[in-house]
């Protein structure tokens, strides 16, 4: 579904992301973990168009996307929740989801995923006509997530979603990424700061280390290797 290849990227006038190859199939789970500052960030941020990759190519269902601008990426499919959740705080929670189906006109479908939503969160539900700057974190993040459903996306990318989170929220944020994956065949990119609840409902991992991949393997592999447990899982 999404082949990055050798990708070489600038934050600024920081080397950020240097000769990233990775890939996605169709209906995975794939997490990249590393420490604060190794790239993780800037990986998606370059994948969506938000920071235009200086070398090397991405490709999206086989179309090169690495000269699109970001409208045209998210019109392909490629839904991005960043980092601090960057809800729209005056609007409501129900205006906030509507904005995140603002390129879809099927009215009952839009609906249909609403209530999907509710059902999924149903503390958004009860709060359905609150102002998204008056949610607690855990739901501007439910929220966040949430406003990235409605636009059906075909891959969702998620920026440390567990961000800032009490341990019960990190649960059952876990444990919705993982639904959602299941109930949907929704392709998901997760960068997390947590490797241990990431490798744990991943299917492969990646490794990035000062903006190189120092390891991929399955998610099962990378929970056990000395080199993770040691570096990423306090082990």
């Amino acid at each position: 579904m999404l082949k990055v290849k050798n990708l070489h990227s600038y934050y600024g006038g920081i080397h950020a992301l240097k000769s990233v190859s990775l890939e996605l199939s169709q209906g995975e789970i794939v997490t990249l973990i590393g420490a604060n500052g190794a790239g993780k960030s800037t990986t998606l941020m370059s994948i969506c168009g938000i920071v235009p990759p200086r070398y090397g190519e991405i490709f999206f269902m086989g179309q090169p996307i690495h000269h699109m601008s970001p409208d045209k990426i998210f019109a392909l499919g490629i839904v991005q929740v960043p980092e601090g959740r960057r809800i729209f705080a005056d609007l409501t929670v129900t205006e906030n989801l509507d904005m995140g189906a603002y390129l879809r006109n099927d009215k009952a479908g839009i609906r249909k995923d609403m209530e999907y939503i509710f059902n999924l969160f149903p503390r958004l539900a009860e709060r359905r006509r609150q102002l998204g700057g008056t949610l607690s974190g855990g739901e501007q993040q439910m929220l966040a997530i949430s406003r990235g459903l409605m636009s059906r996306p075909k891959l969702l990318l998620l920026d440390e979603p567990s961000l800032g989170l009490a341990p019960v929220l990190v649960q059952l944020i876990f444990e919705t990424i993982q639904k959602i994956n299941q109930e949907n065949k929704t392709t998901i990119f997760l960068v997390e700061q947590n490797a241990n609840m990431s490798l744990r409902i991943a299917h492969r991992g990646y490794v990035m280390e000062s903006g190189v991949i120092a390891l991929e393997d399955t998610a099962a592999n990378l929970l056990k290797s000395e080199k993770v447990k040691a570096a990423y899982l306090g082990l």
